[in-house]
This record gives structure tokens, C-alpha cells and sequence, in this order.
């Protein structure tokens, strides 16, 4: 069966520049020297220096407590995506009478039975990549408490082993947040997807809008330049 057959030629232009762009913003961005220059890579310039100064500390406490903040939010995110999914399928079987409130609306496209379904799909499988990132996330926090838990203290004699033990602490931290991040991505992508319920025009340039957004914030907010100027000795 060709694309065509269940998508019309809009519909299928719309969803492969979905992909396009979703699937190269994130190819570019993962590259070293252009994700060094992101939010993502200040803020892990300070999750080293966080760590490092934790292994100074005798007293770790305010440490689980900011990391137990950061994993009670990538638990919140997994169960919005699990209602999320679930409204969803509930909304695959309710299709006609959905499908028939929209377009009642005016300028909207007109789907088949059969693209319709096809987009409430693509929201779910968008959703369910979203859960998949955040509970890793969530879970890799934990991993990331355990070390924080079995630091040496400076003083116990091998400095250099308890630096390069922060160092890994922070690495590790810093793959739950590239994850964590990519689920918060998912959530900007579902509503780029959302806007092909309407038109495949709207489909494309909102999600047009949302990769550009992604960009202006992980490379020139005014956040990612105040991270980025933190990073002093």
C-alpha cells in the first residue's frame, strides 16, 4: 500500500517535514562542538562543579534534596504522559464523533477515518517516546543518588580518585538530563502534531515554529547566556 493510499499528498508532505526537522534539529544539536555551546552543555559545566563541591562537603544533605527535586519532576512528566496516552486511546474510539466536531469547524482540512487515525497515533507515539525518556530519567536519578551516597571524603587520602568520582557522578547526571530533555522536546512536538488536526499547512509551519523555538532557547536565550558566563574557575 503506498503513502497515498492512507494519506493524501499534503498529509504525507506534512508528516516526512515533521520528521525532517524534529529528526535533524536533533542530529545537529548532538554534535560535541555545537552542543558545547548550548544550555545543555553550560549547565553541564556546572553540574562538575556542583559535584566537585560535594565531595567537599561533609554534610550531603542539600544535595539529595536538589537532586530529589530534579526526580520528583521527571516522575511528574512520566504520569502527564501516561494520562496523556491514555486520553488517546480513549480518543481512537470515539474517532467519528471527534473527527465530525472538528471539522465543523471552518478551515479545516478534511480527514478520512483512516488519517485520522493515523494522527492520534502520531500523538501517542510521541507521548509514549515522552514516558520512555522521563521514567530513564527518573531512574537514572536514583543511580545518580547512590554515588552521590558512596563519594569518599577528600580527606580519606586519594583526592584524585574522589574528583574523578564527582566527575562520573555529573557525567551520569547529565545523561538523565539529555534524556529528561528530550521528553520535554516531546512535549513541544505534540503540539506541533496537534496543529495537523486542523490543516497540514498549519502542521508544517507549526512545526517550523517549535524547532525554531528549541533553537533560539538552547543556543541564544537569555538563559543560556547567563549559564554560560558562569563558568569561571
Amino acid at each position: 500500500m503506498n503513502t497515498t493510499a492512507v494519506l493524501s499528498l499534503p498529509d504525507a508532505a506534512a508528516l516526512a517535514w515533521f520528521f525532517l526537522l524534529i529528526g535533524g534539529y536533533r542530529i545537529v544539536a548532538e554534535f560535541r562542538n555545537i552542543k558545547s555551546r548550548s544550555i545543555s552543555g553550560a549547565v553541564q559545566v556546572q553540574r562538575v562543579r556542583w559535584m566537585r563541591t560535594m565531595a567537599q562537603r561533609d554534610a550531603r544533605l542539600m544535595d539529595a534534596i536538589l537532586l530529589g527535586h530534579l526526580s520528583q519532576g521527571n516522575a511528574f512528566f512520566a504520569s502527564t504522559c501516561a494520562i496523556a496516552i491514555g486520553g488517546l486511546v480513549t480518543l481512537l474510539g470515539r474517532g467519528d464523533s471527534a473527527m465530525a466536531a472538528l471539522q465543523e469547524l471552518p478551515y479545516v482540512a478534511h480527514s478520512t477515518p483512516i488519517s485520522w487515525t493515523v494522527k492520534v497515533i502520531l500523538l501517542i507515539s510521541i507521548f509514549a517516546y515522552a514516558f520512555f525518556k522521563f521514567a530513564w530519567a527518573f531512574r537514572l536519578s536514583h543511580y545518580t543518588a547512590i554515588l552521590i551516597g558512596a563519594t569518599p571524603l577528600l580527606e580519606a587520602g586519594d583526592d584524585a580518585a574522589c574528583l574523578r568520582h564527582a566527575d562520573a557522578i555529573a557525567e551520569l547526571n547529565g545523561i538523565a538530563a539529555e534524556h529528561a530533555n528530550a521528553g520535554l522536546r516531546s512535549f513541544f512536538y505534540s503540539i506541533a502534531a496537534m496543529a495537523w488536526f486542523f490543516h497540514p499547512l498549519l502542521f508544517i509551519a507549526a512545526t517550523a515554529a517549535v524547532v525554531l523555538i528549541l533553537v533560539r532557547r538552547d543556543f541564544f536565550s537569555r538563559s543560556r547566556n547567563i549559564l554560560a558566563s558562569c563558568d569561571f574557575p
